[in-house]
């Protein structure tokens, strides 16, 4: 169980250089091509979540993303045990929460800056990454348990 700890704090720590490099190396609003029509970099400071939902309401945030980390601690310990592809699952949610919680109380926002050029997408960062990869291994987790308990 260690190993999905050392994972998300890896992933967390990830997250962070990746913003701190993109903080000190793009000025704010400024946009770095990187591959041409399909992905660049701009620093975006985020007071909300996906497409700035509720934005500015960091209390919000700070309440559920306690409640979450919380949650997952508990679910990893208690029931993840043992099935890989469920802790992968929850360790990179755990990861992506921790790396936007970190901003929102370091500095009030999220630092995000990877931008999809081919499609009208919000901005992110490495935690959007992560939450988004580890919800869905926690889906296909569920999917495949029901389907096993249906053979059974």
């Amino acid at each position: 169980m260690v190993v999905y700890y050392v994972v998300a704090a890896v992933l967390l720590l990830l997250d962070q250089l990746t913003k701190y490099i993109v903080v000190q190396n793009i000025p704010l609003y400024d946009v770095k091509e990187f591959i041409p029509g399909i992905l660049s970099w701009m620093y975006i400071r985020n007071t909300g979540a996906a497409w700035s939902i509720l934005e500015g309401q960091m209390w919000f945030f700070y309440i559920i993303t306690t409640i979450v980390v919380v949650a997952i601690v508990y679910i990893m310990q208690k029931y993840a045990k043992g099935n890989w592809l469920f802790s992968l699952g929850l360790a990179l949610i755990l990861a992506g929460a921790l790396g936007n919680f970190v901003d929102r109380l370091r500095l009030g926002y999220v630092v995000d800056m990877v931008r999809l050029e081919f499609i009208n997408f919000p901005i992110f960062n490495m935690a959007d990454i992560s939450l988004s990869i580890g919800v869905a291994l926690v889906i296909i987790y569920v999917l495949l348990d029901e389907k096993n308990k249906k053979l059974s």
